[in-house]
Formats: structure tokens, sequence, C-alpha cells
């Protein structure tokens, strides 16, 4: 099978010259054996591992860093298991795994953290629209210590060029981190896995939690190409959903470890509301000599959503310790599993 595959823009910045080796790179058991595990979440992707391994292959045989792909099979309807069976049997450096159902993005990653062995990980989709010889490109930083964190920037034209452009410029107003890409092939060290919530779709927004956690982010540029084969699974149905999650990260950057710090100022705030309307209620009445009905009002609204404001606090900062004890459960427990398996 060819491994050529034309790209929307070859005039890129830094790219390397394609690796012409063939040999396999073996990964022994041990969990010490293994630089890097490639991360690929692939949904009906059939048609474009057989060449996205044949492109590792030769990109893993001219770097001196030990590789792994752990390619999961995400409830495909397309043969897709059936293929990385095959697959495994010709490389060794493959490992597949496979969830019956859809179960997303977020999760596939999730499930290729757990089985990874690698202390660099890296999120890599299998359409192909990023090439596997820039994988040791983008790791490099990171195994050379001058990063925690390495995401690449796009180059190329590429469908939904403007969506991509407002989310990052949104982005990077709302969270403050100034890299030019936030939703690209990136490489991470597998600590920072420890701090992200498992919610759908919050990867993309995992380069902002791991800079709220100190973790140093570096980018470089990595070329786009048009899809191998198969259609992309970005749908105009996914802006909406993009913007709550937004919303919802900047949320819990800000408040969901200290969700007191909110409602208990609003709380505060609407207290302090009603008491000054009461005190001019009561001076009113003593200089008016008659009350006025919507002072009485906004000073019972601003009691009682004060108090809801307030309590609603209280039991945020409860859910809050519970998250905090249930994150780190979780962590042991699936040490001790990934511990087992390997």
């Amino acid at each position: 099978m060819s491994a050529r595959l034309s790209p929307q823009n070859s005039q890129v910045e830094g790219r390397p010259g394609q690796q012409s080796s063939r040999s396999h790179v073996p990964i022994p058991d041990s969990i010490d054996a293994v630089d890097v595990s490639v991360l690929v979440p692939a949904k009906d992707e059939a048609e474009n591992l057989p060449l996205f391994m044949e492109l590792a292959e030769a990109a893993f045989a001219g770097s001196g860093a030990r590789y792994e792909v752990i390619v999961v099979d995400d409830g495909s309807e397309d043969g897709t298991w059936r293929v990385l069976q095959e697959l495994a049997d010709r490389y060794s450096f493959l490992r597949p795994v496979r969830h019956r159902t859809r179960r997303g993005i977020a999760d596939a990653l999730r499930t290729g953290y757990l089985h990874a062995r690698g202390g660099v990980l890296v999120f890599y989709p299998a359409d192909l629209q990023y090439r596997p010889e820039d994988i040791p490109r983008i790791v490099d930083p990171i195994l050379q210590g001058n990063a925690d964190m390495v995401t690449g920037y796009k180059v190329g034209q590429y469908e939904k060029a403007l969506v991509s452009n407002i989310y990052n410029w949104l982005s990077r107003r709302l969270f403050n981190v100034r890299v030019r890409d936030l939703n690209s092939v990136k490489a991470y060290r597998r600590e920072i896995m420890d701090v992200l919530p498992l919610r759908p779709d919050w990867h993309r927004y995992m380069i902002v939690m791991a800079a709220a956690e100190g973790f140093t982010v570096a980018e470089i540029p990595v070329p786009l190409y048009a899809r191998h084969a198969g259609r992309s699974k970005f749908g105009i149905s996914r802006i909406p959903v993009g913007v709550l999650d937004m919303l919802s990260v900047w949320f819990e950057l800000r408040f969901g470890k200290k969700p007191l710090l909110l409602f208990g100022m609003l709380g505060a705030l609407l207290f302090l509301i009603g008491l000054v309307t009461g005190v001019v209620a009561i001076l009113w009445r003593i200089f008016a000599g008659a009350g006025f009905r919507p002072l009485i009002n906004l000073i019972e609204t601003c009691l009682i959503l004060g108090s809801v404001f307030f309590a609603t606090g209280l039991l945020g900062e409860q859910i809050a310790v519970q998250r905090a004890e249930l994150r780190e459960l979780r962590r042991q427990v699936e040490t001790m599993r990934a511990r087992r398996e390997f």
C-alpha cells in the first residue's frame, strides 16, 4: 500500500523528512519499557488504520524513543475491530482496545490512558488529517524536559476554519492561555490525566485545565492534510454544545473547588440590597407617613434569594469535598487496576 498523501499546504516550518525504514519496534512487557503511548480514538476508521500503522512504523523507526500505539475502537460499525486484530499481528507496537458502544473521545482517551505504559501520552486521531511522522517532533520537547504539554497548531487549509478560529479566540480571552490552537493533536505527561474531570468533550480543554494546574505548555506547527477516507464526525450541532462546555470549564476552574466564593458572594450581595432597601422602607414610613409596597416586595425577594444562594454555596462546598475525595479514590483504583493488568 502506498504511503503517499498530498498535504493541502506543503510549506511547513520545521517539518522533517519522511523515514523509509520498515523495521518493527519491539515493545517489552515491562511498564518502564515504553517512553511514549500514542492514544488513537477510532470510530469507523477501518479504511484509514492500515495506512496509519504503516506511517507510524516508519516514524517510530527513525526515533530514539520507544513507542506503543493504543487504538481504542469506540463502538465502530464498519469492521474497525477486525482490521485492528489483523494489524496487531503485523505491528508489535499496536495494542487494540474496544468499546462495544460509542462513548466519545474523552472516554476513549481515558481508556487508552488506563492501558498505556508510557510516561508521555499523545492524542492523535485516526483519520490521517495529521501524519504520524510528526509524532516524534511533538513529543520531543517533553522528552527533553522543556515542557509538560505540547500542542500542535494547524498549518494548511481545512474545513470549518472559521468555527475553529472563533472557538480559539473565545478560549484565549476566557482562559488567558496564549496558544493558537486548543483543539489539535497534543502530547502530555501522563500525570496531567489525574487533574482532568471525566466529562464528555472536555478533552478539548485539556490545555486550559493543565495550565490552570501549573503545567507548562508549548506549541509547534503541525501540517493538516485532507482526510484519507471516511467523513468528519463534527457537525454544526456541536457548536452550541461547545459553547456550553466552555462556560462549564470556566466555572469549574474559577469556582469548582470553592463554590461558596460565588454563591456566598451573591447571597451576601442580595442580603445587603435587602438590608439597604429595608432601611429605606423604614425611613419612607417615618418621614412620608405611608408605606410603599414595591419596597416590601424587593426586601422579601432579596432575602429569599440571598438565603437560597448562600445555602447553595454551602451545599456546593460539601459536594466539592466529596468530588475531591472521589477523584483521589478513582485515581488510586485506576492505578491499581493498571498495575494488575501489567
